[in-house]
């Protein structure tokens, strides 16, 4: 496929620290090179990274997602082997080849400019997931701005032909206006579109969301919203009965969407002070594997000033591919 850049060994060896006697993650990893070698494959998760920062400089936001996928091949490649972490059952597939939309980004242009090279991402992010899905596979997908979750649903939507079903833990809806594409309004445009059909919001922002997409959500019963307010004074084991509402509302076979600004002090585009933490996302990527989910999306992370945050999404992928022995 045009755009998109094949992984080998030879391309993550750099990453791996070897140390005698144990075995890493990338060292045990297959590869392929083509999407005919991908559909024979035995791994059910196919990992991809979306090195962007486009959609979020479109909408205000702190660039730096661009490094997460570099950061978290960093950490998640020297992972040990092990009777946890087996990596038959993924591979690293590769990367959405975002060098020339970066550059010609970085030129002086308008946001619907900005937005106009969005959407040639969307393309490509779109083609991905529905080559992906359509072959049984489950995508998880590295960020870049969140702008990508209406490629990762219309792709998805592409391959089941339908509407499909999408739970976002998020500190924002992205439901902006549709006036150009950025990384507040992939849902919105996923929506009007009719690629997305129910879609669950868990911790969205009181102070942050304007009071017409309260009246957006308010008019579509098909929408559901859980405030991070909703959360703070819950135990544990209440966030999680709290959260399995969410899924449920979603049911069966629904897209896991994960913003890293919905964690408190996590280094980010929109980074906050309060929000959950990285074990209760753990906690919640879980839970959801409770039910049968068609991709997971990572987005928003700006690992620039913090090495940890590689390593956070790291421990994300790895719990969502582990399966339970």
């Amino acid at each position: 496929m045009e755009g998109f850049e094949f992984y080998n060994k030879d391309r993550i060896n750099n990453f791996i620290n070897h140390r005698k006697g144990e075995t890493k993650f990338g060292e045990a990893l297959k590869f392929v090179s083509t999407f005919d070698e991908l559909e024979a494959s035995e791994a059910k998760y196919v990992i991809f990274g979306v090195p962007e920062d486009i959609g979020v400089r479109g909408n205000h936001g702190k660039p730096g997602t661009a490094k997460a996928w570099n950061a978290f091949l960093n950490s998640f490649v020297n992972i040990q082997v092990n009777k946890y972490n087996q990596p038959e059952n993924c591979l690293i597939l590769g990367e959405v080849n975002c060098s020339s939309f970066m550059k010609a980004s970085l030129g002086t242009y308008t946001k619907i400019e900005l937005g106009e090279i969005v959407q040639q991402i969307d393309a490509q992010v779109a083609m991905m997931v529905k080559t992906i899905i359509s072959q049984d596979k489950i995508p998880v997908i590295i960020g870049g701005g969140h702008n990508n979750a209406y490629g990762n649903i219309k792709g998805a939507s592409q391959a089941l032909d339908r509407p499909i079903h999408v739970l976002n833990v998020d500190a924002h809806t992205d439901l902006r206006e549709t006036d150009y594409r950025h990384s507040g309004n992939g849902f919105r445009y996923a929506k009007e579109e009719e690629y997305l059909d129910r879609y669950a919001m868990v911790g969205i922002h009181q102070n942050y969301t304007p009071q017409y997409i309260f009246d957006y959500i308010d008019a579509d019963k098909h929408i559901q919203y859980s405030s991070l307010e909703d959360y703070l004074h819950l135990t544990t084991i209440e966030k999680l009965i709290k959260f399995k509402k969410a899924t449920d509302f979603v049911r069966n076979k629904f897209g896991l969407e994960i913003d890293c600004d919905c964690m408190k002090n996590f280094d980010s585009s929109a980074m906050t002070p309060s929000g959950f933490n990285v074990n209760e996302i753990r906690s919640f990527i879980k839970l959801s594997k409770k039910q049968e989910v068609l991709y997971m999306h990572l987005c928003e992370a700006s690992p620039e000033n913090n090495p940890m945050i590689g390593k956070a999404l790291s421990y994300f992928v790895s719990d969502f591919i582990r399966e339970d022995r």
